[in-house]
């Protein structure tokens, strides 16, 4: 696993997981927030598997024009609709003997999720305009951002495509919930990004780094990478200090901001549930993103808005724009 960098408990433990999975053809789920590496861990489970030597194809689902989506995937033959003037065998078969990457998963449309499922059980392709299905052997990794669960009960997402797709399902941690792998990746990123650009890497300062560590990263290695390329082009061989750092960064959060009981106390089941309510606004009513950011596992989260009877209440919240999925 070679690919993914970083240390942290948080991670490994995710690596471990994909180690095992890698070595069999089972149907994974890869589940993160958007920046968290699900492509790269979807490349590394086939670059470690059986089927390495084979294809591996990206599909973002997001993408797909929602007509042509079926097409995309399963192929057509010639005629089979306006347009279609000559044959395409479709991604799941350009794909045959190696890995299908389906990345934002969660945004195919019905008609497509139901034959996605009738792929994953009979391991049959139907191309559209053909009289009889194929065998074709690829393995499918898929991979969202979205709470699948939540879309499921929601009836924007197919319950049975839901667990066919989970049978090994494997979390990436946002990088706020692996802090101790910051300053590798910042030194990873720096170095191979000035070799790619041909320019001498810039250094940290002290402050700088300390505020590029404590900063939270919303938008994950992705977002700090897109920092490193940014400084290694506008600062190449200079010494980086907080002022090079763009505005977000250079405001760190400190033992200023920890939390004062006031004088006359507080009510903690009031207080929970505030914060309950303020995680699922920030997070678009997105549960498993509320429950890292309040530091409890998705069960927990769920039991507490139970405690605290904020399901009617969260479901209202839901079919306003801040909440809609």
């Amino acid at each position: 696993m070679n690919r993914m960098l970083g240390k942290s408990p948080e991670l490994q433990s995710v690596l471990r997981a994909a180690r095992l999975v890698a070595s069999t053809d089972v149907t994974t789920l890869i589940l993160g927030e958007s920046g968290t590496g699900k492509e790269l861990l979807a490349r590394t489970l086939h670059d470690e598997s059986p089927r390495a030597g084979s294809p591996f194809i990206a599909v973002n689902c997001a993408a797909l024009p929602e007509g042509l989506a079926e097409s995309e995937l399963f192929g057509h033959r010639r005629g089979a609709f306006t347009g279609a003037v000559d044959a395409h065998d479709g991604r799941i078969a350009a794909a045959d003997g190696g890995t299908l990457f389906l990345d934002e998963v969660g945004e195919l449309p019905a008609a497509v999720q139901a034959k996605l499922l009738r792929f994953l059980e009979s391991g049959e392709c139907q191309p559209l305009g053909a009289t009889r299905p194929q065998a074709v052997d690829t393995r499918v990794v898929a991979a969202t951002h979205r709470d699948l669960h939540q879309d499921v009960a929601a009836g924007r997402f197919r319950a049975d495509l839901y667990y066919r797709l989970q049978v090994i399902p494997l979390e990436l941690p946002a990088l706020r919930e692996r802090p101790s792998d910051i300053p590798a990746l910042l030194s990873h990123f720096l170095e191979t990004l000035a070799g790619q650009h041909g320019l001498p890497g810039p250094r940290l300062s002290c402050a700088a780094r300390q505020c590029l560590e404590a900063y939270a990263w919303p938008g994950n290695v992705r977002e700090l990478r897109n920092t490193c390329e940014r400084l290694v082009i506008l600062h190449a061989g200079q010494t980086i200090e907080p002022d090079h750092l763009p505005a977000a960064l250079r405001t760190t959060g400190g033992a200023g901001n920890s939390f004062r009981l006031p004088a006359e106390g507080v009510r903690m089941d009031e207080l929970e549930a505030d914060l309950i309510r303020q995680a699922l606004a920030r997070t678009e009513g997105n549960r498993s993103r509320a429950a890292r950011l309040l530091g409890l596992t998705r069960d927990t989260l769920l039991y507490r808005m139970k405690k605290y009877g904020l399901q009617e209440e969260i479901a209202g919240m839901q079919r306003t724009p801040l909440l809609s999925a």
